[in-house]
């Protein structure tokens, strides 16, 4: 074998070796750090807008912060809400927390949530319900085209795969999301 066609395959080995790592590196990221969503239903507007793409921290909120509510979050749906695909919905009720909508109005213990990030203001009254231990109480921003809690029930917090960081995607959006 010629110099030149060991350095050839040197090169391509070296190469192969790169393209493993990296797919090795990328799917550990994408698995257990940090993801890429796009969103494919109409549940959070005004927030999140059909097809735009976020960033999911997978990661750190397991590790080193709480939910909280108005966090918004993406989770594996429970089987009352009959579907696979993860969905993305905001934290309205933590454990303990009596949740109730009246009047169109969303109540957390008594006090009157503030919530400049509706669409629109619910249509159904909802509750009042407590929040059992190791559960949420989740709700699109879309509240009257919102399949979430309301419909399906409580959400076990062990579903919840990761906190939305910022959205990428449209560029002239691009930041944190409403809180």
């Amino acid at each position: 074998m010629g110099e030149s066609e060991k350095g050839t395959g040197r090169f391509i080995f070296e190469l192969v070796q790169i393209l493993i790592v990296a797919f090795a590196l990328s799917w550990i990221l994408r698995t257990y750090v940090v993801e890429a969503r796009v969103i494919p239903t109409g549940s959070m507007l005004p927030t999140i807008q059909l097809q735009d793409r976020i960033i999911v921290d997978k990661f750190f909120f397991k590790h080193f912060d709480q939910i909280k509510r108005g966090d918004i979050i993406v989770f594996h749906p429970p089987a009352d809400a009959h579907a696979t695909d993860d969905f993305i919905k905001r934290v309205i009720g933590l454990p303990g927390d009596k949740v109730e909508i009246r009047s169109h109005l969303t109540y957390v213990n008594g006090q009157q949530l503030y919530e400049p990030y509706l669409l629109e203001p619910p249509e159904e009254d909802y509750g009042p319900i407590v929040v059992p231990e190791g559960s949420l109480i989740v709700m699109g921003d879309n509240r009257n085209h919102s399949a979430d809690s309301r419909a399906w029930g409580f959400l076990p917090i062990e579903n919840v795969t990761g906190k939305t960081l910022f959205r990428y995607w449209p560029l002239g959006h691009f930041g944190a999301l409403a809180r």
